[in-house]
């Protein structure tokens, strides 16, 4: 019992002293921290200065730097902490170990921040591409990029300039047919006709436009939409308003409307009749051809087709006049009747040719034939080959004065024709062919050096290949234009 009392009491006093230690070792971390978090709040960085808090509350702003408050962002980033690598790493090494590049970014850095005296110096020294959210920084212009969150700035009307206009140049109006376009590669990506009309927006996939940033700019200018992607502005051709324009019934294409004006050999002051108006498109175009001379006779046996024909035929006169400032000649006549039984409606008038777009054409011709000028022709639109035996078939039994000439279709074929392109978006370059026999390692390397040589004598100043170094690749584009139509050509002759 007397040995084990000795052995409790040294035990206790060694439990009692570490106790004591712990409690100093507390205390004196507890002074440390508080004099630390002290000194970390009476120092606060701003710009290039310091503000010094005392007691009173009262600042005194360092005189070496401006004393303007910066934004609660700007206060933030400016004690981030670098987030890149290398600019961490390059900051322990001295100057002499530096690379030239590291050390011009630097003097760049420097002068954009003396340049800029209101950025943080966290951000000078922090490039934009080297920062990890670089959609965080603010741009130049003072203005947040909002790119990443799919919506992009809309363009101000007041920034883009007009070019100066040419002599008789007319600038858009509203009221007139335009047509958008957005290429892609190369390609049409999109395209829509509409009427430039104020107060209202083009709406397409890629973003909208307002009208009212097209009125007074000239045609054929690249207008950014809402989501910064460039459309082409420009005037509707007569061309693309017959493809683009409400329809009734089908079409003939301008393939096929130009190959039957070239037939029947339409010129100025020629009088023409066309039997089946549909939407209106051959119409205009034979209103084109003939001129404010010449006069065309329109007939439609349906009265929806006619009344659509018509509304197409004074849309195109009303955007004719806004853009040229004077008329379309106002020279068909359109008339709701069956020229099987309508000859008292081509009674006393005689015509340069006949345009026929029906299902049984050959059921008309003994109408039409008799006010032909002798030697013209009748051209027919046909839209398939048994309508072709058909006609052929009538043109027998009948025994008209009437040759058959020839019987077509227009094929369109359209090409892909572009440089040739390698996989970093340089142009391809011409190398000389091959020799039969292999050359030597010596030659081989000379060969080379004069190769390049040559490649950068070729290289203009603006870093392009020169006239006829690029090579091309042409080849048939994949979506071609099916079959639309037989053309068939009768000429009026003697018995």
């Amino acid at each position: 019992m007397t040995l084990h009392m000795p052995s409790a009491g040294f035990l206790f006093v060694h439990r009692l002293v570490r106790v004591c230690t712990g409690s100093q070792r507390l205390v004196t971390h507890r002074d440390s921290l508080v004099k630390l978090t002290k000194s970390r709040s009476g120092i606060r960085t701003f710009s290039t200065g310091s503000v010094k808090h005392n007691d009173k509350g009262s600042e005194d702003s360092d005189p070496s730097g401006p004393s303007t408050k910066p934004t609660p962002r700007q206060a933030l980033l400016g004690r981030r902490r670098p987030l890149s690598p290398l600019e961490r790493i390059s900051s322990l090494l001295p100057q002499d170990a530096l690379s030239p590049e590291v050390t011009q970014l630097r003097e760049q850095n420097q002068e954009g921040a003396e340049d800029n005296p209101n950025t943080p110096a966290s951000l000078t020294h922090r490039p934009q591409e080297q920062s990890g959210h670089p959609e965080t920084a603010p741009r130049e212009d003072g203005s947040d990029d909002h790119h990443a969150s799919g919506a992009a700035a809309e363009p101000n009307p007041s920034e883009r300039c007009t070019p100066a206009s040419l002599p008789g140049e007319k600038m858009l109006v509203s009221g007139e047919l335009l047509v958008a376009e957005y290429y892609k590669k190369g390609w049409v990506e999109f395209r829509k006709m509409f009427t430039l009309q104020t107060g209202t927006r083009l709406h397409s996939s890629w973003g909208f436009i307002p009208h009212d940033d097209m009125v007074g700019q000239p045609a054929g200018l690249f207008l950014k939409s809402s989501l910064g992607v460039p459309f082409l502005i420009r005037r509707a051709s007569l061309e693309d308003y017959v493809l683009y324009m409400r329809r009734g019934p089908a079409i003939a294409y301008p393939k096929d409307a130009s190959t039957m004006l070239l037939m029947m050999d339409v010129t100025e002051g020629d009088s023409v009749l066309e039997s089946g108006s549909g939407s209106g498109a051959m119409s205009l175009f034979l209103s084109r051809a003939v001129g404010s001379k010449g006069s065309v006779l329109s007939v439609e046996v349906r009265e929806d087709h006619h009344k659509r024909a018509v509304t197409n035929y004074k849309r195109w006169r009303t955007s004719w006049s806004l853009r040229r400032g004077e008329e379309w000649p106002d020279n068909v006549r359109f008339h709701t009747a069956d020229l099987c039984t309508a000859s008292s409606l081509l009674a006393g008038q005689a015509f340069h040719g006949v345009a026929l777009d029906l299902m049984n054409p050959h059921l008309v011709l003994p109408t039409v034939i008799p006010h032909l000028y002798p030697g013209a022709v009748c051209a027919i639109y046909l839209a398939n080959i048994t309508q072709v035996i058909d006609l052929l078939e009538g043109l027998r039994c009948m025994h008209l004065p009437l040759l058959c000439e020839h019987i077509m279709e227009v094929p369109v074929r359209h090409w892909l024709v572009a440089p040739a392109l390698q996989k970093n978006g340089q142009f391809c370059t011409r190398k000389p062919p091959p020799l039969d026999e292999e050359p030597s390692e010596e030659e081989d390397e000379e060969t080379t050096d004069e190769t390049d040589k040559d490649v950068t004598e070729e290289l203009t100043t603006g870093g392009r290949p020169a006239f006829g170094s690029v090579p091309y690749i042409a080849r048939p584009h994949p979506v071609q234009l099916s079959h639309t139509a037989f053309l068939v050509k009768l000429r009026k002759c003697g018995q």
